[in-house]
């Protein structure tokens, strides 16, 4: 079975993380029976915040989650400052880093694995490799993910979204296995493929609908889990408007659209320079919450 690991939203409110909202986030995905939480990923706004807050809302996230695990992201341009994000979460008691390779300057291929070299032989936290060319504009190819996934201390891959059709997303996956040690799990983003990767067999679905509508996407999952391709490809056609919004909007803006018109964030949660959605696309996100079985949760 797939697991599934949610991505919450980092709430802010009047310019200054709402750390009251992101721990009833952390709670609700908590009490889902989600098989793991990561927080401060590109959904929960790391880029947005200073390495000493990010710090203290790993140690609030691990308080709120209780004996769910708790992951979290290590990016940052710095590697000296991703090496002391991951000795923190490793002394704090975080289950594995996520990791994409963040740059100002465009990063080499050499440049890349040398930054996954040096962190994982500067802590003990285990890592998870993020291949997030949207965001990062670096991506992986074959023979570096294979180099990478082989340092000692990294545990799992996480691939960017994956065909629609089952059985493509099978033959990629088991392109991947060949390429990964067999204790690396292989993990896929990209929520929109959902149903056809955990169809395939993938072993991780990192996902942003879990962080804010966890019961719709564990929904999602027990369907996928079934095997029954029919009526996995039809529940995640049903949430056909958010797979559209985003990929025009990204995730992040979208699930601070559902945090607010559920209330579990202030209006206008994002971090500047960031806005949300316009007045129409939220119209839609509330006729499809609404619309949905138990998104209240």
């Amino acid at each position: 079975m797939t697991a599934v690991i949610a991505y919450p939203l980092t709430p802010f409110r009047a310019g200054a993380v709402d750390e009251a909202a992101f721990v009833a986030l952390v709670e609700r995905a908590a009490a889902s029976g989600v098989d793991g939480i990561t927080v401060l990923g590109s959904t929960g706004g790391y880029a947005y915040l200073g390495l000493p807050e990010r710090m203290r809302l790993l140690r609030i996230a691990l308080d709120a989650a209780g004996d769910v695990p708790v992951y979290v992201g290590l990016g940052s341009p710095a590697t000296r400052d991703v090496a002391a994000l991951a000795a923190d979460a490793d002394k704090a008691g975080a289950a594995a880093g996520l990791l994409a390779p963040v740059s100002y300057q465009p990063l080499t291929r050499d440049e890349v694995r040398g930054l996954y070299e040096d962190v994982t032989g500067a802590s003990g936290l285990p890592l998870i490799v993020y291949d997030n060319p949207r965001t990062t504009g670096f991506g992986f190819e074959d023979e570096l993910l294979a180099s990478v996934a082989a340092l000692p201390g990294v545990a799992g891959i996480k691939s960017p979204g994956v065909a629609d059709d089952p059985a493509v997303a099978a033959r990629r996956l088991a392109e991947l296995r060949e390429l990964v040690p067999a204790s690396v799990a292989v993990g896929f983003s990209g929520d929109a493929s959902a149903a056809a990767a955990m169809l395939a067999g993938y072993d991780v679905w990192h996902s942003v609908l879990a962080g804010i509508l966890p019961r719709v996407a564990l929904g999602l999952a027990a369907t996928a889990h079934h095997g029954d391709a029919e009526e996995a490809t039809e529940a995640s056609a049903a949430l056909a408007p958010l797979w559209r919004l985003n990929g025009t909007h990204t995730g992040m803006r979208t699930s601070a659209a559902i945090a607010e018109h559920l209330g579990l964030a202030a209006p206008d949660c994002l971090p500047r320079p960031l806005h949300g959605l316009d007045d129409g696309d939220r119209r839609e996100i509330a006729r499809l919450v609404d619309a949905l079985d138990g998104p209240r949760d």
